[in-house]
């Protein structure tokens, strides 16, 4: 019977309390006076203990099942796309642009007859005529790469202003586009620095 069933945890309790009871009863007289103050806590230990091994599962488990627990992996939010660049840069960087690349294509057009007349005055003496004519042909070389060196000094100090203004976390068009150009012409400001720097090697050699 299901009546039955659910009394059997209290007639372990019981034979535990019974037996409690056995056990004071056998106490000496003269100790019982002592002992009877503390059988009602006694006795709720013994019954409690007695309810916790009868093995009783008709309480459900609190621990997590399998169809409980949280699977998957967590996506980063994707970043924003920076807003795009504003037309006064755009405009600005076009001028700067072109004006670097027409004094590197100045640069490379003179580069042959330096590269000729450095060679030709190699070991000549310093102040002779062959010695002259190479470093005049060396000072309009940099000359056109220093007109470079000035658009790249502007776009640095856009970089900057750009870099102070983007937000944070979403970057800036005017800052992209910038970066690109400049990184652009500090290609073409190196490699003329590399020219400049073998036409002097020969020169003092």
């Amino acid at each position: 019977m299901e009546g039955r069933k659910e009394g059997a945890p209290l007639s372990e309790a019981s034979r535990s309390v019974n037996a409690l009871t056995i056990t004071v009863a056998a106490l000496p007289a003269h100790a019982m006076d002592g002992e009877m103050r503390y059988l009602p806590a006694l006795a709720a230990v013994v019954f409690l203990g007695a309810c916790a091994n009868t093995g009783d599962t008709r309480f459900p488990s609190l621990a997590t099942r399998p169809g409980e627990r949280v699977s998957g992996t967590l996506a980063p939010a994707p970043r924003p796309a920076p807003p795009a660049a504003t037309a006064a840069t755009g405009s600005r960087l076009t001028s700067l642009r072109a004006s670097a690349m027409a004094a590197h294509r100045r640069f490379g057009a003179l580069r042959g007859r330096a590269e000729q007349l450095s060679a030709a005055a190699r070991g000549a003496a310093v102040a002779s005529e062959a010695w002259s004519v190479a470093q005049v042909a060396l000072a309009e070389l940099e000359s056109a790469r220093s007109e470079t060196a000035v658009a790249l000094a502007d776009l640095d100090s856009l970089y900057i202003a750009a870099a102070a203004a983007a937000v944070p976390t979403a970057g800036s068009g005017d800052l992209d586009a910038i970066g690109a150009a400049r990184t652009e012409v500090t290609g073409w400001v190196a490699a003329d620095d590399a020219v400049l720097d073998g036409l002097r090697g020969r020169l003092a050699g």
